[in-house]
């Protein structure tokens, strides 16, 4: 399988109206996990892919592995058909799962042996040690699996997902539970993947992490696409802004007089007052301040956070389900 990637597509992944429904049992009636999902990622983007729990992430990563099969829809991965092109389509994937299920006595280089072996890549074009020293676990190449720490084992399972060299890499929660420290190796991993040409889909519940990494986004909520741009647009779709203000001395408070506004007074000192800023403007902020009897030591405004995005997009919707 490992040379039937001959095409450059201008797309990497396609979902077309891709519905996925579950039948129910005596109890329970059907669930419909996906309700006509369409998305388009460009070859060589960071794509994210974001939603709660039980949003249907997940579901529709398993479609596109092979691992679930869809009511209706298309999908196409590099270009080909899931379904007419089952061998190719598969070959131009590879998934890294949330879940670290490895044989514990194997060695990371046997691992990965195996694992080629199963897409059929032929031994003189296997890169099995190139690949673990790429991801830092050259030294540990003999080693037992059981014998990894965390960290490793999670980079042990990105080694697995390259060992056919897919042009699509797709992360399903990649430093899920794990520490700040690991979470910034990964980034930095995933990063250098990304300046080697694959393009990576990444899931996350962590939007700090999406906001890094990704140059585009999708945001699904109950089956259903609510949102996809680039970051810089969905950041941009939220309309207000935040102005933050330091004051000459401490707070007991928030002064009297500011009552109509979003303001909040944080364990620094400073008051951060939340505006529209297509209705509003700063000067009018500051002098309401002033007003109060409040002297300024220094301000500055912050822009949306993704967070903001998808809170917007996903609490009213989950209120309203």
């Amino acid at each position: 399988m490992a040379g039937l990637i001959t095409t450059t597509p201008d797309l990497a992944l396609e979902a077309v109206a891709i519905r996925k429904i579950y039948p129910g049992r005596r109890h329970t009636p059907p669930q419909e996990a996906l309700k006509g999902v369409s998305l388009r990622i460009p070859r060589g983007s960071i794509f994210g892919l974001l939603g709660p729990n039980g949003a249907g992430k997940s579901t529709l990563i398993n479609i596109f592995a092979g691992l679930t099969i869809k009511t209706s829809g298309k999908g196409a991965i590099w270009g080909f058909d899931i379904d007419q092109n089952p061998r190719q389509a598969r070959a131009a994937i590879g998934v890294v799962p949330q879940e670290i299920n490895m044989d514990p006595f194997f060695s990371p280089l046997e691992s990965l042996e195996f694992q080629a072996g199963f897409y059929g890549v032929p031994k003189a074009e296997r890169r099995s040690m190139e690949i673990l020293e790429a991801m830092g676990l050259a030294d540990k190449a003999h080693a037992y699996v059981r014998e990894l720490s965390g960290g490793m084992k999670r980079r042990l399972l990105i080694a697995k997902a390259l060992v056919h060299n897919p042009p699509v890499l797709v992360l399903d929660e990649p430093t899920a539970g794990v520490d700040i420290e690991l979470r910034r190796q990964l980034w930095d991993y995933v990063r250098n993947l990304h300046r080697r040409g694959a393009t990576i889909v990444l899931t996350t519940h962590y939007l700090e992490e999406a906001q890094e990494l990704c140059d585009q986004i999708a945001i699904i909520n109950h089956g259903e696409v609510v949102a996809c741009d680039t970051k810089e647009e969905l950041l941009h779709a939220i309309d207000h802004k935040t102005l933050v203000i330091d004051p000459m001395t401490p707070l007991d408070g928030i002064p009297p007089g500011l009552g109509d506004y979003n303001v909040e007074l944080r364990e620094d000192g400073s008051l951060a007052i939340s505006y529209k800023f297509g209705k509003q403007s700063v000067a009018e902020l500051i002098e309401r301040v002033r007003a109060t009897g409040l002297r300024i030591n220094d301000l500055r405004t912050e822009e949306p956070r993704l967070e903001d995005v998808f809170m917007a997009l996903t609490y009213d919707r989950k209120k309203a389900g």
